[in-house]
């Protein structure tokens, strides 16, 4: 089991985005899919405080609940990405 969780959304070009960072670093992450209506999104909720997607968990390096496709793909890159 990966130590990095992706909550995302079908068809979201966010989380597409993000997805297509953690494949260029050929990293392994577990998906967890989130209902479409963000009423229904309470894991999403507790883990980032928001019930927007995507949201990353990495817990190799204690980050819960990062929102925000490009600080995803800025902190996948700085961590796990050549300059790490």
């Amino acid at each position: 089991m990966s130590n990095i969780v992706l909550y995302e959304l079908p068809g979201c070009p966010y989380c597409a985005k993000v997805k297509q960072k953690l494949a260029d670093l050929d990293l392994e992450y577990e998906s967890r899919m989130v209902p479409r209506s963000h009423a229904k999104r309470e894991e999403v909720k507790e883990v980032s405080g928001q019930t927007g997607v995507p949201v990353l968990v990495d817990e190799n390096n204690d980050v819960e609940g990062m929102a925000e496709s490009d600080d995803i793909i800025a902190y996948l890159e700085e961590t796990y990405g050549d300059a790490a």
